[in-house]
């Protein structure tokens, strides 16, 4: 994510950090003087010259934790690893998979990871709100919620998301920002443990934190992120998303298949069989289900008749290619949030470069459609347009209409040549809740659109509000929302004329009627002997 500029009133160690800090460009020592294991990293050259790191506040929250933590105190004696973050952000997405895999390599040594959830958006601030970001992300470490971004400030930290990595005798050694950066992160680790067991820094005993992750039964929902429906069929499709499974239920959310075992992972096989990891958008076309499975970076197909799931793009590992153009699973994506599909084509809200791909489904290739992959917004012809972070699409009237999450918009790109067009949205750091005409309007970080009678309904997700855009008057209202009746909405669909709205942190469908203005909840039960 671009560079966020620090707070005036940041202190002094921000500056001494600032000036003196280095990013860790680490390159192995010589074959001689590191350990040549092939099971272990290489050995690094790091500063020598490092400042002290500035303490953690008193008073601030700490989460995911049964006790709060002090760089002085109870972790002393560790390599810690602070994780600059806000829990908007793909690209903070991306790097925790690298986390996950540095706690589980050193979960007996004196290494811990710690978050620094420093927010971007106002209701990212909320610690309550982060907390069901720790859950729905399955993070394992504490987590310290920033306020007015103090701790960001101290360090010197420009861009979400930074790695700060401090030394057992709580000394900076360095930062690490942006994607990618696992093996040079384990080396580092690596070379400050050797260096702790030759001076005798490290703790006898690594510190255990308890962390508060709840798991929900399997039969209800776990954080739905999309929904889809199925006009013909008179069916819904839904994203259970933290149980890594797909549901298809009628109208009024009778269970009719579940599709996935319930552990996450990248499986094909029978729908008991298979496995997803965090899957989003669903597109269907007749009794075959295309589904953005998020988090394996992977386009899967669901053949309702065949009983089967197999995949028909992405690798399973996050790719950083812009253009695409190979067929197939040897064609890597990166965080598809969303599908749609219009005349034989799949097209992707491809989160994790910025841009809208396209699969054509009798050649199998994927590619890109619209978007220069950098991070901001911009209109124009399809690949010089900017685009961020897209996620939630859908298609009407010669136009993909698709929710910009990261600089609150919703924007169009043309069927027809890939050209691009704002409806509302101003920039980064442009967000708010406002109604009435498009020019003054604001949304904060919707994620979900859909079409119906010449408008434009809007999953408004950060302002946990359902809105409706008008295309001809060119406006927007809200229509219903508000933290206990919708919370962080992720999805919405169309049936019937009615609205349904995946509630994504009350764990819920809600069913919207725009002619009454009620709205009303779809009881969901999952059979758990289902499959």
């Amino acid at each position: 994510m671009p560079s966020r500029t620090p707070h005036r009133h940041a202190l002094v160690a921000s500056l001494i950090l600032a000036s003196t800090l280095l990013t860790l460009t680490c390159t192995s020592l010589p074959a001689s003087a590191a350990d040549d294991a092939p099971a272990k990293p290489r050995k690094v050259r790091l500063p020598g010259n490092r400042p002290a790191a500035p303490a953690f506040p008193d008073k601030f929250n700490w989460l995911n934790t049964d006790q709060p933590l002090a760089l002085d105190g109870n972790l002393k004696g560790h390599v810690v690893i602070l994780d600059f973050w806000t829990y908007c952000c793909i690209n903070c997405m991306h790097i925790l998979p690298d986390l996950e895999y540095i706690e589980h390599k050193y979960h007996d040594q004196p290494v811990i990871v710690v978050g620094v959830h420093s927010a971007k958006f106002e209701t990212e601030k909320d610690a309550s709100n982060i907390n069901q970001a720790i859950q729905r992300y399955r993070i394992a470490h504490p987590v310290l919620v920033d306020e007015e971004h103090t701790v960001w400030n101290n360090y010197g930290v420009r861009a979400w998301p930074t790695f700060m990595v401090i030394d057992p005798e709580g000394k900076v050694v360095g930062h690490l920002s942006g994607e990618g950066n696992r093996e040079l992160l384990d080396a580092v680790v690596y070379t400050l443990l050797e260096e702790g067991r030759e001076k005798g820094t490290l703790a006898e005993t690594p510190l255990r934190t308890k962390p508060t992750l709840i798991d929900r039964p399997l039969d209800t929902l776990s954080f739905p992120g999309k929904i889809a429906t199925d006009e013909a069929g008179n069916r819904l499709l839904i994203a259970d998303s933290n149980h890594d499974r797909i549901l298809v239920t009628d109208a009024e959310g009778k269970v009719q298949h579940v599709i996935g075992s319930g552990q996450r992972g990248l499986k094909d096989g029978s729908f008991a069989e298979a496995r997803f990891f965090n899957p989003q958008g669903m597109a269907i076309d007749g009794d075959v289900i295309y589904v953005a499975d998020t988090d394996n970076h992977a386009l899967r197909k669901i053949d309702l008749k065949a009983g089967t799931v197999t995949t028909v793009a992405g690798t399973g590992k996050q790719a950083f290619d812009r253009e695409g153009g190979k067929a197939g699973t040897a064609q890597g994506l990166s965080s598809p949030w969303d599908v749609a599909l219009h005349n034989g084509k799949l097209y992707i809200a491809m989160a994790g470069t910025h841009q809208l791909w396209t699969h054509d489904l009798k050649t199998g290739v994927s590619q890109t459609f619209s978007g220069s992959g950098a991070e901001n917004i911009a209109d124009g012809p399809g690949f010089q347009a900017n685009l961020a972070q897209p996620s939630g699409l859908t298609i009407h009237d010669g136009w993909l209409y698709f929710a910009d999450s990261e600089v609150s918009a919703v924007r169009r790109a043309s069927l027809e040549d890939g050209r691009v067009e704002t409806l509302i949205g101003k920039g980064l750091f442009e967000f708010g809740h406002k109604d009435g005409p498009w020019a003054d309007a604001l949304l904060q970080h919707p994620l979900g659109v859909a079409a119906l009678d010449g408008a434009i309904y809007v999953a408004d997700t950060y302002n946990s509000r359902l809105r409706r855009i008008d295309l001809k008057e060119k406006t927007i209202t809200t229509l219903y929302g508000g933290k206990d009746e919708l919370d962080e909405p992720s999805g919405i669909a169309v049936l019937g004329g009615q609205v349904y709205v995946a509630d994504t942190n009350h764990h819920r469908v809600v069913r919207f009627d725009p002619a009454s203005g009620k709205a009303t909840a779809v009881e969901i039960k999952v059979p758990t002997s289902t499959k």
